[in-house]
């Protein structure tokens, strides 16, 4: 080590170096990792680690899975860069989300995209006592006749709305679902206003889902987030407590990917 070298140490702060190295073995790895492979590839000793964790636990810069213990980048230092947050992708960070939302509301969850006119489950897990048809990550459904479409919706312009149906009348119009193109855009203003839907039966009979949207860091929606409750009607009794678990799924996932408005905002959408 030179003369310049030295000089520069003796300035730092060995706690915040300790944390930092943390933080970038989880940046470069971009998985989650366990106490001991943390403290294996930063050569830090245990006790040392274990402080640094929990300060930077506490501070959101990173975060421990609930179920698994497992570590990964949090909200805060993901915020620090905006190219970076933009570069994550919605199921990377939503999977340990949905996986709690399953295990808090008993229910399969999902985390599902637009692609045009299709609605793609692009995550999901299921409930340990699920009797529902399953969907399978890829399966496509149509966007005007599921609630998840419904939501999706809710970012789009009303040009952009009539450019994605330039017609009247709706494709493969079913019992249930809008009568026509007007119908489905008002139904979509209404869940917008809303900022979320509860859709009882809406696209298969025997099924409930609550849904609420993804935002990205520029306030777009980038996907929703949703539980599918077997029951033709969700009882009083659960219906909030449902809903305010996949709200505080859909604020988690959105801040994780750099969304920095507020729940309060969401039915304000632009």
């Amino acid at each position: 080590m030179n003369d310049s070298e030295k000089d520069a140490r003796k300035y730092m702060i060995p706690g915040l170096e300790r944390g930092l190295i943390i933080l970038m073995e989880l940046s470069r790895n971009h998985r989650e990792m366990s106490f001991a492979e943390i403290v294996k590839r930063v050569d830090i000793p245990k006790a040392t680690a274990y402080r640094a964790i929990q300060t930077l636990e506490y501070m959101g810069f990173i975060r421990r899975h609930p179920s698994t213990g497992l570590y990964t980048l949090g909200v805060n230092v993901l915020r620090l860069g905006f190219e970076y947050v933009a570069s994550l992708d919605v199921v990377q960070v939503g999977q340990p989300v949905i996986e709690s939302l399953r295990d808090q509301t008993g229910c399969s969850s999902h985390i599902a995209i637009r692609d045009g006119r299709d609605v793609i489950y692009v995550a999901r897990v299921s409930a340990a006592n699920a009797t529902i048809r399953r969907v399978s990550v890829g399966t496509r459904l149509p966007v005007h006749r599921t609630s998840l479409g419904r939501m999706l919706l809710t970012g789009l312009s009303r040009e952009a709305f009539e450019e994605l149906y330039p017609e009247e009348a709706l494709p493969d119009n079913e019992p249930g679902a809008p009568a026509d193109r007007e119908a489905l855009w008002q139904l979509v203003q209404e869940d917008r206003q809303r900022g979320y839907v509860i859709g009882e039966s809406f696209f298969q009979f025997g099924i409930s889902s609550i849904v609420y949207p993804l935002f990205n860091h520029d306030g777009e929606v980038e996907g929703v987030v949703s539980i599918m409750v077997p029951v033709h009607e969700i009882p009083e009794g659960d219906r909030e407590r449902l809903r305010h678990s996949v709200a505080e799924a859909a604020d988690n996932i959105s801040n994780l990917l750099g969304y920095q408005g507020h729940p309060g905002e969401r039915s304000q959408m632009t």
